[in-house]
């Protein structure tokens, strides 16, 4: 039911309780007004000031701070405006760098897409800063501050989305800039890697560690057996690039690519998720039994790993001690291929294509090498991905489809869901639930840990008790909900953890995308999973093979790690 009707630029638009700004309406009725600091995802910031809208009074507001109200009518485009804007683009661009061919945003910086639209070639005013120095000591993310336009969008989502506030406004009028605390590198702070900052940069001033230079000197080198593994959350926003819709699986098209540029085997991730399901799940049903160490918490996500470190370490004994999907495959890949490597002559180089910009920093950290040798060798970002594709002038959509390789291309349904929020809960149900039925199945599905709700709870009967489920989303999420377990206000026995709103299909490293197009990713997961061969990781007949073999003695060495010190016994 609308609740008024505006005229934006004569055109009368309904509207209702879900359009909050005139700029809302605006985009309902056809017409990108521009702006700079707008995000539909954090609150309302008015920075820029190129949103502005003029009424028919003759009075201009920035439509992004404007209530919409009923026989409204409003113009975009005046003169007036118009001349404003310009201005406005001439005074960021002047205190702005401009090698704009070098950049890793370019073609998709938001300002260079302003200076084009308004035709700006040339600048009255120069640029009389004096240049910070580039910021490359995170693992995960670069900062360029001489790109910044203090559009402030990094600093809302480091302290609204994650609850961080690494990064804030310093000094004041023209000497106002973006820095994170005390000025120190981000290295030095307690960044947890999670690249949301990076995400939501309208500019280059915050991008993903670019490391495809890395990549290609592994493939063109003779002496490596380059090995890719592939996260869930890749496959279903790849495509995005390619003007495909969210939630499109483009794996088997991705794993041509990969090997027309020279990868060796190309393997999937959700091999590693169906190990990280039965070791978490097995190790959560110990700690039921024995009631020690509740409520177990995943340790899949390593932004929240992070966090737990450095923010709340009273939790360090909650976490589970089981690795990450992607320290999983690599352990058992590494491990499998040392008999190989020796007989070939040649050294395996392991990379794995992420959504996740702190997959960068996990893969970094010393505890995570075996004699002396980094189970994953590179992390490469969707994002970074994409570029070597069009550097290979590669055309993707005619390519032929080319599933992953075996053995350790197979994976289960429940694997697959890992990318979205509430997934790997759902996959450890599916393992700990006695009753394996299609019915059961469809209970776990409608439960209420699906969704994007920041805080769900769930529970489910295992054995002989009640088993109460909690996913949260988002690190300020996650500090609410650890108050309240701290406080004895929230009982559970087990708790999900992803750093980023959405689960990763929404990381920092996926193609930019509201969280309407993250919401469809994660549906494209879940139709997977729906056409699975096996919906359930112990279901896995490779892994059956192996538990068979060896695996099962040797599981603890190379498939845990504990944050919290010793190795947990069995």
């Amino acid at each position: 039911m609308a609740n008024g009707i505006m005229y934006v630029d004569n055109i009368r638009v309904e509207f209702d309780d879900s359009h909050k700004t005139v700029l809302e309406v605006c985009q309902k009725a056809g017409v990108e007004v521009p702006n700079f600091c707008f995000h539909s995802d954090l609150s309302v910031y008015g920075a820029c000031r190129m949103c502005m809208v003029e009424d028919d009074k003759g009075n201009i507001e920035a439509a992004c701070q404007m209530l919409p109200r009923n026989g409204l009518r409003i113009r975009t485009n005046t003169s007036r405006l118009l001349r404003y804007r310009r201005t406005i683009m001439e005074l960021i661009l002047a205190a702005h760098c401009r090698d704009c061919t070098t950049c890793e945003k370019n073609r998709s910086c938001r300002l260079q897409e302003m200076a084009m639209r308004f035709g700006i070639h040339d600048l009255r005013f120069a640029d009389t800063r004096d240049i910070p120095p580039v910021d490359r000591s995170s693992k995960a993310i670069t900062v360029d501050m001489s790109k910044c336009i203090l559009c402030g969008d990094c600093v809302r989502v480091c302290e609204e989305m994650q609850g961080m506030s690494i990064l804030h406004f310093v000094g004041r009028g023209p000497n106002l800039r973006i820095a994170a605390t005390d000025d120190a590198k981000l290295s030095e702070t307690h960044c947890v890697s999670c690249g949301q900052c990076s995400a939501v940069c309208t500019t280059g001033a915050i991008t993903v560690k670019n490391e495809i230079g890395l990549a290609w000197k592994a493939l063109h080198d003779p002496s490596k057996r380059v090995v890719f593994q592939i996260a869930p959350a890749v496959r279903v926003a790849l495509g995005e690039a390619y003007r495909l819709p969210p939630g499109e699986n483009v794996l088997d098209l991705l794993v041509t690519a990969l090997k027309i540029m020279g990868a060796d085997e190309v393997y999937d991730t959700i091999f590693g998720a169906d190990l990280t399901i039965r070791e978490e799940g097995a190790e959560f049903l110990r700690r039921l039994e024995t009631g020690e160490n509740l409520p177990l918490m995943t340790s899949c996500c390593p932004a929240w790993v992070r966090y737990v470190e450095q923010e709340r370490p009273e939790f360090l004994k909650n976490l589970s001690s089981a690795l990450s999907p992607m320290q999983m495959f690599a352990t058992v890949l590494k491990d499998n291929y040392q008999k190989k490597d020796a007989e070939d002559g040649r050294t395996t180089y392991h990379i794995a294509i992420m959504p996740c910009t702190a997959k960068k920093m996990e893969a970094a950290r010393p505890e995570f090498r075996r004699f002396g040798v980094p189970n994953v060798d590179l992390v490469l970002t969707t994002q970074e991905v994409i570029k070597m594709i069009k550097e290979s002038g590669i055309h993707f959509l005619q390519l032929e489809k080319e599933s992953p390789d075996l053995p350790y291309g197979m994976g289960s349904g429940a694997a697959e869901i890992f990318g979205s929020t509430g997934g790997v809960a759902e996959a450890v149900v599916r393992f700990c639930m006695p009753e394996k039925d299609k019915n059961t199945l469809r209970m776990i599905a409608h439960s209420g840990l699906r969704g994007n709700d920041p805080i769900r709870f769930a529970t489910f009967r295992v054995g002989e008790r009640d088993v109460r489920v909690a996913v949260v989303n988002g690190l300020a999420n996650a500090k609410t909900l650890l108050d309240q377990i701290s406080a004895g206000e929230v009982q559970v026995d087990i708790v999900e953890v992803m750093s980023c709103r959405g689960g990763c299909v929404s990381g920092a490293g996926q193609p930019y995308s509201l969280m309407a197009g993250k919401l469809k990713r994660a549906e494209g997961l879940y139709e997977i999973d729906r056409s699975a061969m096996f919906k359930r990781a112990e279901r896995n007949p490779v892994l059956n093979s192996m538990y068979a073999d060896d695996l099962n003695e040797r599981h603890h060495e190379l498939l845990h790690y504990s944050y919290a010190g010793a190795h947990e016994e069995e």
